[in-house]
């Protein structure tokens, strides 16, 4: 019976030894293993460059649209429409369905309160109120001054849109500037 079982544990042990020595599919498995990760990064830096750019042209259609208003000395709600519109433009290939954007013009009192003059909102963006006070940075404004406000909301909804992964997400921007050819930019018509 001793006998038996040190040529059992033998014949264990040489196939054990062969089995340890065998390299054939190593690659193969090392390559299973790896693949998903490979994937997962491939996926996750597209996305990433995807969702920076669609940032960064959300900075600029906000920057183009206040920039735009504060060129000319009058708008009417038309001009308004079509300055929304060529700002939206910039988000290109990017949907502008999700993309609102409020344009108003804030004075300050003599106080140096600043209060909307006039508001207008595109595309779901919601116009503020005219003679409603207007929170701005501090310093922004001395007493009389004009400042014209873009506030751009973009609901980026990622390239995969995979469940609980990658998630729509809202990016908001506000730019601010001042009139450039007069001291404010007035609205020409009522409505926008």
């Amino acid at each position: 019976m001793l006998r038996g079982l040190k040529r059992t544990v033998g014949t264990c042990r040489c196939k054990v030894d062969t089995v340890l020595r065998e390299v054939r599919g190593t690659a193969a498995i090392e390559f299973a293993l790896i693949v998903p990760l490979m994937f997962a990064l491939y996926v996750g830096a597209a996305e990433i460059g995807n969702t920076l750019t669609a940032s960064r042209r959300t900075d600029q259609v906000a920057y183009s649209a206040a920039d735009l208003v504060a060129q000319a000395k009058t708008v009417s709600r038309n001009d308004l429409k079509d300055i929304t519109e060529a700002a939206g433009s910039i988000l290109a290939p990017y949907s502008t369905d999700a993309l609102n954007i409020v344009l108003t013009s804030v004075v300050a009192d003599s106080r140096n309160r600043p209060k909307v003059v006039w508001s207008c909102g595109y595309n779901g963006g919601k116009a503020r109120g005219t003679g409603d006070n207007f929170a701005l940075p501090t310093g922004l404004t001395t007493n009389g001054s004009s400042v014209i406000v873009a506030e751009v909301e973009y609901a980026y909804t990622p390239l995969l849109g995979i469940q609980d992964t990658f998630k729509p997400f809202t990016m908001t921007r506000t730019f601010y500037t001042r009139p450039r050819r007069s001291a404010e930019v007035v609205k020409s018509d009522n409505g926008c």
